[in-house]
């Protein structure tokens, strides 16, 4: 909730303040540029101050910027959208090494986990819709209330038990520094992060665009435009779910290269359809494939990533540039060849990520052989 709640205060902020389209884009934006940075300093920063200090550090940025975006004053804004970025950057890189270390490559481990994301992402815009009602001026209280849900969370990561062996001390420090970037010789260093980038591409460029394409383009009414960002975010839910429980019965090989061929196929469906049935279709079938494949991808170097104490920082921070460069490729086509050819760039994103990700496979299939 705390970490996808921006796009929903976004409106409010802009009606109430004055703001512009280019301030909004500036901070949103930054929003993006933070949570890109601490994919690489929340992995390097607990080798100086230790783990639970530095979640808590980056934890508490998100109750003091929600409460910041109350004062209206424009650097105010500036700093609390790059701090947000920065605390949301900083706990998924926490609660995947942290669900990592328990679990080490257990797929259905870490899809439960990335559920439970897409149930925040889920919930917090109909929350703010009962805050709000018929008066748009209660949004503020939408803000207070994510200001105590995060001293909540900051007191709940204050309780979590440090890893076994893994206690905060300047030996552990110095042993950790020991070939800390020995990650950069391994191949599944790459080839998971190249799977990353190009799934962090499309699911950027499909949930920041899709709903302009289809108000644009007249395919959809502006309020079922409005809804299929809901039914997306409902079939990753159900599909994060499903993985996690195939997870279990089935082996992640051949769990992965279903979800990227499927992810290619109703992205098709979507872009080609122009009638409302096969568009739905094609939206679930979307969210339904992409839903696993973050995190299985993430399972695949789960030994890198326990083995490299700086590994997932690297891959964070590297495959997240996708999600920063997707949205203005799509952008920048769509202002001079229109919305739908700009959208369709997502495809070319998406089938590299279905080659990287039967490389993945085929090369974890080939190790786990020798």
């Amino acid at each position: 909730m705390l970490a996808l709640s921006i796009g929903s205060l976004l409106p409010f902020l802009r009606d109430t303040y004055s703001l512009d389209y280019a301030f909004c884009g500036l901070i949103v934006s930054l929003h993006s540029v933070g949570n890109l940075l601490a994919g690489f300093i929340s992995g390097t920063l607990p080798l100086l101050i230790g783990k639970k200090k530095s979640i808590l550090l980056f934890e508490s940025f998100f109750p003091i910027s929600v409460l910041l975006m109350l004062s209206g004053s424009r650097p105010l804004l500036v700093f609390a959208f790059l701090a947000t970025g920065l605390a949301r950057g900083a706990t998924s890189n926490y609660c995947n090494v942290k669900i990592n270390s328990i679990a080490t490559g257990m797929a259905w481990a870490l899809n439960c986990l990335h559920a439970c994301f897409a149930v925040g992402a889920f919930l917090f815009p109909l929350i703010l819709m009962l805050f709000t009602g018929t008066n748009s001026e209660h949004w503020i209280y939408a803000c207070w209330f994510l200001a105590i849900l995060g001293v909540i969370t900051c007191i709940l990561y204050y309780l979590i038990p440090e890893d076994e062996g893994q206690k905060d001390n300047k030996s552990e420090v110095g042993t950790q520094r020991e070939d800390a970037f020995g990650f950069f010789r391994e191949p599944l260093f790459y080839i998971c992060t190249s799977t990353l980038f190009f799934y962090l591409c499309a699911e950027s460029g499909v949930i920041g665009w899709m709903i302009t394409y289809f108000k644009d383009t007249g395919l959809l009414n502006p309020n079922l435009s409005q809804i299929t960002a809901s039914i997306l975010w409902v079939m990753i839910l159900a599909g994060r779910l499903m993985v996690a429980w195939l997870s279990t019965n089935h082996k992640k090989e051949n769990l992965l290269p279903v979800m990227g061929i499927g992810i290619v196929v109703f992205f098709l469906v979507l872009i080609t359809s122009k009638t409302t049935s096969p568009i739905i279709i094609g939206i679930m079938g979307f969210g339904f494939s992409m839903a696993g494949i973050y995190a299985t991808t993430v399972s695949f170097a789960g030994e890198l990533i326990k083995k490299y104490s700086l590994a997932w920082s690297f891959i964070l921070t590297t495959a997240s540039f996708g999600s920063i460069i997707m949205p203005a490729i799509v952008g920048m086509v769509a202002k001079n060849f229109g919305i739908s050819v700009g959208l369709s760039t997502i495809a070319v994103a998406l089938f590299i990520d279905m080659i990287c990700i039967m490389k993945l496979v085929m090369f974890v299939r080939k190790t786990s052989r020798d």
